[in-house]
């Protein structure tokens, strides 16, 4: 999830179950805070589930005036980033705490069912629980943290192949269709950016 201002706009970007491709003119200027996964639902108040594959106007979410001073701030301020920053990094309370154990099993391979017996959920309550916090269920979570993995390790050189072995993909093939298939676009022209 992301909250982005741009031309005088200040949006929020939920998290998306495909890709989500734009472009922009040569000049405009863009500031955008990505939150940590998880995250999003205290700051912004709204669990990610309800802005899932929308751009929300941040006004929507904080209420008119509240959205309208920051925008203002945005607007003139010489380190947009900063301020954005601020301005989020005091909104919420703080990250769910199951969030950083659920992500650690995701990252190690573990299967939902597995993770929901250790913290005492049924699989349904897990996946209503990541709804909320993520966008989506576990399993597609999974999916995503295994391809940020799988380019960490593309961007430092790795090749493809062997890329997708770290990975644990079944094969290069396999890679490049869960690349094509969450970012939209085959892994190098991902990679060139």
């Amino acid at each position: 999830m992301d909250v982005i201002h741009c031309d005088g706009e200040l949006f929020v970007a939920g998290p998306d179950t495909t890709a989500h491709l734009t472009s922009s003119p040569v000049g405009r200027r863009v500031t955008a805070i990505r939150f940590a996964p998880g995250s999003g639902p205290a700051i912004l108040g709204a669990p990610a589930s309800d802005l899932r594959d929308l751009r929300v106007p941040l006004g929507d979410l904080w209420g008119p005036q509240r959205a309208r001073r920051l925008t203002e701030q945005l607007d003139v301020a010489p380190d947009r980033a900063a301020v954005l920053e601020s301005a989020l990094g005091r909104a919420g309370d703080a990250p769910d705490p199951l969030v950083s154990h659920l992500l650690a099993c995701l990252r190690a391979g573990r299967p939902v069912a597995g993770i929901a017996r250790e913290v005492g959920f049924s699989e349904r309550q897990l996946h209503r629980r990541g709804l909320h916090l993520f966008g989506y269920g576990l399993k597609t979570l999974a999916r995503i943290v295994r391809l940020n993995e799988a380019l960490d390790l593309a961007r430092r050189g790795v090749a493809f192949g062997a890329v997708a072995a770290s990975a644990g993909y079944a094969d290069q093939a396999h890679l490049s269709r869960e690349v094509r298939a969450l970012a939209g676009v085959p892994l190098g022209e991902l990679l060139r950016g």
